[in-house]
């Protein structure tokens, strides 16, 4: 298996073959039995080999994969004692891509309300089906109108006129009660104190920013700082749902490339399906399932297996398990999941062997040239060449000032969309009313004057308004799960 990915050795050696990367995979364990460890060693590996990656630092100790490692004892340690350097191994820093939604730790990122769509802004309001009901009537209404929605202030002023407009808009779309936009206005302004305004804006992430190779062709290792964003937990998930969501729509079917496109590391995993309703998670399943052609491999890291749906879990064919204790009986049933979700090894006691690794072990499976799960392997995880742990911020900051990416978000553009068109209206129609109030009481005039029952300026101001209400010809675009769910796509 010419440059397999070695993941670690035991009686065996246990490597991920390239062709067989994009059919996803599964890193789990126990807190501090060396998941993020083996986190940074697929990533360092996926990147010598060419391979762009994607990854959320959640604990602010994966930005060291930008630096050379040999400065841990307990790495030459393991490096010696797997007799690594015989294979080539060698202590390299990364190319490395610094991302942040609130822009401190790394270049902004951001998408768009239209983007982001209402079922992904559902769930990250937490709205029930009538609130949700009314998002999806905002959202129709702003496509009919051709109504940019682009960031936190376009929905509330597209929200405001829906709920001003509710009774001419019953009859085609349903009743919207006040109590209902008034929910989702506060919901809004808790998401906006929790900084998600940040996120909604443009420049909006162009995708192929991720897919970046440097000049020696190693791929570009993007690293979310996620220390901060992991406090709002729904909006870390959203976000990162989001965004793979943008990979699977914009990305082109490759079937099974000799090695991936990008590689996703999903890091807090339970995240995305804590509370999540069935429909979201029948679309991530089909994401997870369909996504596998457009050459992008996900690796969901977590806990326990048991933290990620089965039809979901029934997809990652590349298994790492770390030490996992059972001290309770969901404890205990955890065990037994994980122990079953193995090719079953005649010389390994699986459920007995989960709970006796140590700190750097692990139980693993992967593809072979078939796509058929390797028996599973107790072994100690080979170290990644690059250095464990944070980096000194002026080290970061050399990092974005040098990055292939720079000045290209960090600065705001806020072009004209629905609050800026919907101000024009109200703005308009006062005028109009207030010139309606001072002009003299009308003598009566011929019929041929009016039409339509209207007077001229009656007619005038309808004209205007219409006119205002249709300036913008194209229709929104919504990307998050825009295929799946019928949405259009940029033109």
């Amino acid at each position: 298996m010419s440059n397999a990915i070695l993941v670690g050795k035991g009686t065996r050696p246990v490597a991920i073959n390239p062709r067989m990367a994009n059919r996803h995979g599964l890193v789990a364990g126990a807190t501090g039995t060396g998941k993020t460890v083996t986190l940074q060693r697929l990533a360092d590996e996926f990147s010598r080999m060419g391979v762009p990656v994607f990854l959320a630092d959640v604990k602010g100790d994966l930005a060291g994969i930008s630096q050379p490692g040999g400065d841990n004892d307990k790495v030459a340690a393991r490096v010696a004692e797997l007799a690594l350097e015989a294979e080539g191994f060698d202590y390299a820093a990364c190319p490395v891509t610094f991302w942040d939604l609130y822009g401190e730790a790394g270049h902004p990122v951001r998408t768009t309300i239209s983007e982001m769509g209402p079922l992904l802004l559902s769930r990250l309001l937490n709205l029930n089906d009538v609130q949700e009901g009314v998002l999806n009537i905002c959202f129709r209404v702003a496509d009919e109108n051709g109504l940019l929605l682009l960031d936190l202030k376009d929905l509330r002023a597209m929200l405001n006129y829906v709920a001003e407009n509710a009774q001419s808009l019953r009859t085609t779309f349903g009743n919207v009660s006040a109590a209902s936009v008034g929910a989702i206005q506060r919901r809004l302004l808790t998401l906006e104190e929790q900084g998600a305004d940040l996120l909604f804006g443009e420049p909006a992430l162009d995708i192929m920013d991720l897919m970046q190779t440097d000049v020696q062709g190693r791929g570009v290792v993007n690293v979310l700082a996620a220390d901060k964003l992991i406090r709002s937990r729904q909006l870390y998930a959203t976000f990162l749902l989001w965004l793979l969501s943008e990979l699977f729509e914009q990305l082109p079917e490759v079937g099974d490339p000799d090695k991936p496109k990008l590689v996703f590391f999903f890091d807090e995993a339970h995240l995305l399906f804590d509370d999540a309703p069935k429909v979201l998670i029948d679309k991530v399943e089909q994401v997870v399932r369909l996504i596998r052609s457009k050459g992008v491999g996900v690796y969901f890291v977590t806990q326990s297996p048991m933290d990620v749906p089965d039809d979901v879990l029934g997809q990652l064919g590349n298994r790492v398990q770390h030490a996992l204790r059972a001290f309770t009986p969901k404890d205990q049933k955890a065990v037994r999941a994980a122990a079953q979700t193995f090719r079953t090894n005649p010389e390994l006691d699986t459920e007995s062997v989960i709970t006796a690794l140590g700190v750097g072990e692990a139980l693993a499976s992967t593809l072979d040239d078939d796509g058929i799960p390797s028996i599973v392997e107790r072994i100690k995880v080979a170290p990644p060449g690059s250095k464990l742990g944070p980096i000194a911020p002026q080290q970061r900051r050399s990092l974005m000032e040098t990055s292939l990416v720079a000045g290209v978000y960090d600065r705001t553009i806020d072009r004209e969309s629905a609050y800026e068109t919907l101000k024009m209206m109200a703005e308009q129609a006062a005028m109009a009313a207030e010139a309606a109030s001072v002009m003299p009481a009308p003598q009566k005039q011929p019929t041929t004057s009016r039409r339509g029952g209207q007077t001229p300026l009656e007619a005038f101001a309808v004209s205007a308004m219409r006119s205002l209400g249709t300036q913008i010809g194209r229709q929104i675009v919504r990307g998050t799960l825009g295929s799946l769910f019928g949405g259009s796509r940029r033109r």
